[in-house]
């Protein structure tokens, strides 16, 4: 993938500067700004990396998640709720991973309407191969040293305890 060309300014600095001018100092604004554009950045470099082995990171992430699991499944409304997106995009993405021959699925035998999906061999050996790539490129956050991941976990906390991801301890 060519690298797009580098701008000889940073336009999200710009763009708060021009916003100060217009509307006033407005720090929220900048630090969106750059979040969202933070998020864009990372989402195509770790897409890039599991694409090779027919996955999205969203695929990947349903993967990870099967293999935590102690039976190395789960219902589909659980992998929904914990990766936190609304069952139609879990529909999708474990039937892109079935379809790979990544995960397999079945009638849930303790909910009669419910279904299980369960990481297959190929699906566990896809998922390390595909780990070992992300973790030699530090998941696109190569340019931070392990405390700064740490800071960056932690600033972005609060945010998500606001937004009722989880119940603080």
């Amino acid at each position: 993938m060519p690298k797009p060309l580098s701008l000889a300014f940073d336009p999200i600095a710009r763009a708060d500067e021009l916003w100060k001018q217009r509307w006033g100092s407005v720090p929220s604004m900048g630090a969106i700004t750059s979040i969202m554009r933070a998020h864009q950045i990372l989402l195509a470099e770790v897409d890039a990396v599991v694409k090779p082995y027919g996955l999205t990171f969203a695929r990947y992430e349903a993967l990870v998640l099967l293999t935590f699991s102690k039976a190395g499944e789960l219902p589909m409304s659980k992998i929904g709720e914990r990766l936190m997106v609304h069952p139609t995009s879990v529909t999708n993405t474990v039937d892109r991973l079935v379809r790979s021959g990544l995960v397999d699925k079945r009638p849930n035998p303790n909910d009669g309407r419910g279904t299980l999906a369960s990481i297959t061999d190929k699906g566990r050996e896809v998922c390390d191969a595909a780990t070992r790539d992300l973790m030699a490129m530090d998941f696109g956050l190569g340019a931070y040293d392990a405390e700064e991941c740490r800071e960056i976990f932690a600033m972005l906390r609060p945010l998500r305890v606001a937004a009722h991801d989880f119940d603080e301890e």
